[in-house]
């Protein structure tokens, strides 16, 4: 399923990707996934911002790996997913839209020529044509899912590091002022005890900063946790799906009793109501998470 809006004509043509991507989005799980910055791409009128190639492969851009993660999770979980079209640095989607860093003239100390000097009209284009449809995407999803439990989960990824300091989490977990699905998460993801979990980091949730977790999650009174792995653990498609099953057998044990229906102590039935037939069939043969 795609997306677009009457005024995407301004700033996207009509063979270009729309702004957004629903996968799965009949999933019968009790999770719901966002992908903020899933794509580096930019609208053919807008060139290349200014940038290089490399450039816009770097984490400026996009977070490298985060689409493919949330990708496989879905597919563990039956869960939807909706995900960004377009480069963070066109118009962020996971930042309020009066924040200097909704449309960066400047990203980790990269100036992006493209982006300055935007007239009124200009800036409404990306607005109208990207960020809208997108956000408006989860919303009618999750009003779609009104009558049963949602949990929202947020997927990210973080450079390893930033302005000269290294960050040594290899995922972490953020939340805003309900911290009960992050906490629980955090702990089951700890417990294995090869893990530095970050416990708001390298993130924090601010209503100032951030968008889709306090607009979807804080603001419909969701359970929510925004999920951050640092990309030199995601580069390959096997690192990808390690971290996608790890993540998965997270949520189903975190998730327990949180906001889903009670089917029971059975924990093979259980975990089939919550997550769907792939988790509920490796439960019939008990496995160690690499």
């Amino acid at each position: 399923m795609s997306g677009s809006h009457p005024g995407t004509q301004a700033l996207l043509a009509p063979d270009e990707p729309a702004a957004f991507r629903i996968i799965n989005s009949e999933g019968s799980g009790s999770a719901v996934l966002v992908c903020d910055h899933a794509s580096n791409q930019i609208p053919r009128r807008l060139g290349t911002l200014g940038l290089g190639t490399g450039e816009l492969a770097d984490h400026i851009a996009w977070d490298p790996g985060a689409a493919e993660v949330a990708q496989r999770l879905a597919a563990h979980l039956d869960a939807p997913l909706v995900l960004s079209g377009y480069s963070r640095l066109v118009i962020d989607c996971n930042r309020p839209l009066d924040s200097p860093e909704s449309i960066p003239e400047q990203s980790a100390g990269v100036p992006v020529p493209g982006n300055l000097g935007l007239t009124p009209e200009e800036r409404d284009a990306r607005i109208h044509a990207l960020f809208w449809p997108y956000h408006r995407a989860i919303t009618r999803l999750l009003d779609q899912r009104a009558e049963r439990p949602s949990l929202l989960l947020s997927i990210h990824s973080f450079t390893p590091c930033l302005n000269g300091q290294s960050r040594p989490w290899p995922i972490g977990v953020s939340y805003g002022r309900d911290r009960r699905l992050a906490a629980r998460m955090r702990h089951e993801l700890a417990r294995h005890g090869d893990l530095l979990v970050g416990d708001n980091e390298p993130y924090a949730i601010e209503e100032a900063h951030d968008y889709t977790i306090p607009v979807h999650g804080e603001g419909r009174g969701l359970l929510h946790v925004l999920i951050e792995i640092r990309q030199d653990g995601i580069r390959t498609p096997a690192a990808t799906a390690t971290w996608a099953a790890r993540l998965a057998e997270v949520y189903v044990s975190a998730s327990f009793g949180l906001g889903a229906p009670d089917f029971g102590s059975h924990p093979l039935k259980t975990r089939l109501a919550l997550t769907g037939t792939l988790i509920a069939e490796r439960d019939e043969k008990p496995r160690s998470m690499s």
